[in-house]
């Protein structure tokens, strides 16, 4: 092995809750090196605004909680993975709050327990509207003093190491596929790095941003999933994209502000562009209907009325209760000149969440020798075909938990891999046009949300599966010829991840949860 080889016994590619967590927990067994293309700070996690869902106080129970997520699931969730991550979820909260994350209290000193759509009970645990803010917030201090630890920002995790790096072919069905670390570009000096773990941790978040308009940050570009399946690791649920019904309308700004359905939760309601209330028209439970109900039909609205956005009227909020539960959105609105006390706030749905990803049993082991996966990178089970409002927050807790566990066991059993080669550079060079780059990320974006959106159809699959095969003989090409940057990986990366949700989309023949295709209709 070289010595200018980075070792380590934990390798944690994200910095999000799942990966902070697990660090936290492996770091009293072994050194651990954290990995993030951002800052430290930067994740999915921070940008939660509505908070984690769990039982707390009667009237609620396990069991109310564990219906309204298989009802929200539609059929397809793991019911005892369901089952599995709601009974764990208050020690998982416990060990968080003791890590220093605060969520509000009422007058009685109570848990102030919010709600959103598609549960029945008030429990959804909140630090104002920034309790992902808060939560990374607690962790990362507890991550920088520890003494285990160490966190290398901006390097990007280009690709996982297996045997096909040892001159062995492999593909989907070889066995005993093994990680032996991953492949860095350190982008502050352009060096491909390798960084050899006993047990790597997949932990870097979700894909929105292979659509045009999304909740996510911009760092969110589905490298962890696009890294597994590149490795011949399983992939799984992938045409399940959660859109969030609510983000703030302002044309060409991204991320797009979210505006939480705690909102809703709380007594909003939205109304198209003539102030008719018409969620009821379409599902019973009005505006608390489940995510996908809810943004089918805010887009079915828009598109019937040829509007760009519907409302969202707080003023059955009390002013009070709008400046101490959702001062963030406040501030916003009231910097855009609206003021959401009295004035509406227009909204549209926008990509939020992946329901899929990288296949994981109840240990959070992947297809993959000595590599775990959590949080939304991950496919769990739990969420099956449209995940609950806040459970997201609480699956990362519960399988970072589990992966802990996991990697303690693994690790033992696990030895650094010896003849590695250093990453091949022969025959690239720097690009001469990054247009070529950004160009086609838009042209990617503009393809998965004209085609392979809310609503999606044969043939919308069919004419963006051919558009991204284009895409993807270019970018390849390019890739293999070029110097490596985090704009051509990313793009790299989404385009994987664009037709990972095309074909899933392509096989589901069947309307089920966040999968609607007009073919399909009842």
């Amino acid at each position: 092995m070289r010595k200018d080889y980075k070792t380590t016994d934990f390798l944690v590619i994200g910095s999000g809750i799942a990966g902070l967590s697990y660090a936290l927990k492996v770091a009293e067994f072994g050194k651990v090196l954290m990995i993030t293309k951002s800052d430290e700070d930067e994740s999915n996690t921070k940008y939660a605004q509505g908070g984690i869902a769990a039982v707390t106080y009667a009237p609620d129970s396990f069991e109310k909680h564990i219906q309204d997520t298989l009802i929200a699931g539609d059929g397809l969730c793991d019911e005892a993975v369901v089952r599995l991550v709601i009974t764990e979820a208050p020690e998982r909260i416990q060990e968080l709050i003791s890590w220093g994350a605060q969520f509000d209290k009422n007058e009685q000193g109570n848990y102030d327990l919010g709600k959103e759509g598609g549960h029945s009970e008030n429990r959804i645990l909140h630090h104002k509207d920034n309790t992902g803010y808060e939560i990374e917030r607690a962790l990362i201090h507890q991550v920088r003093t520890h003494k285990n630890i160490e966190v290398l920002d901006h390097h990007f995790a280009i690709e996982i190491i297996t045997q096909h790096h040892l001159g062995m072919y492999i593909n989907s069905s070889t066995p005993n596929i093994a990680c032996y670390g991953v492949y860095a570009l350190n982008l502050e000096t352009g060096n491909t790095d390798v960084i050899l773990a006993k047990v790597t941790l997949m932990a870097s978040g979700g894909a929105g941003n292979v659509y045009a308009t999304t909740t996510n940050p911009k760092i969110a570009t589905g490298d962890g999933v696009a890294m597994v399946y590149r490795a011949k690791g399983k992939v799984e649920n992938m045409e399940f994209i959660q859109f969030h019904p609510t983000a703030l309308y302002q044309p060409g700004v991204q991320p797009a502000f979210l505006i939480t359905e705690a909102m809703r939760g709380d007594g909003a309601v939205l109304r198209n562009q003539s102030g008719e209330e018409f969620m009821k028209r379409y599902d019973e439970r009005g505006s608390l209907a489940p995510r996908d109900i809810v943004a089918r039909a805010i887009d079915n609205e828009m598109k019937l009325r040829g509007e760009d956005f519907v409302w969202l009227d707080c003023k059955g909020i009390s002013k009070e209760r709008l400046l101490n539960h959702f001062p963030m959105i406040f501030e916003k609105c009231l910097s855009l000149g609206i003021d959401i006390s009295k004035d509406m706030i227009p909204v549209v749905p926008a990509c939020h969440y992946m329901c899929g990803g990288i296949k994981v049993d109840v240990n959070a082991k992947t297809s993959i020798s000595n590599l775990l996966a959590a949080g939304e990178c991950s496919s769990t089970g739990l969420h099956g075909a449209n995940r609950l409002a806040s459970n997201s927050l609480l699956e990362a807790l519960v399988y970072s938990h589990r992966a802990a566990n996991s990697a303690i066991e693994m690790m033992n059993e696990s030895t650094f891999k010896d003849g590695i080669p250093e990453w091949d550079i022969k025959g690239t060079a720097d690009p001469e046009e990054m247009v070529l780059i950004t160009q086609s990320y838009k042209e990617l974006q503009a393809i998965m949300s004209n085609y392979v959106g809310i609503v999606r159809s044969n043939i919308r699959l069919e004419r963006a599966l051919q558009r991204l095969q284009i895409l993807n003989r270019e970018t390849e090409n390019m890739y293999r010829r070029t110097t490596l940057s985090t704009a051509l990986c990313e793009l790299r990366n989404l385009i994987l991840v664009g037709y990972l949700i095309i074909k899933a989309a392509k096989q589901r023949k069947e309307n089920r949860g966040l999968h609607y295709s007009i073919d399909f209709k009842i």
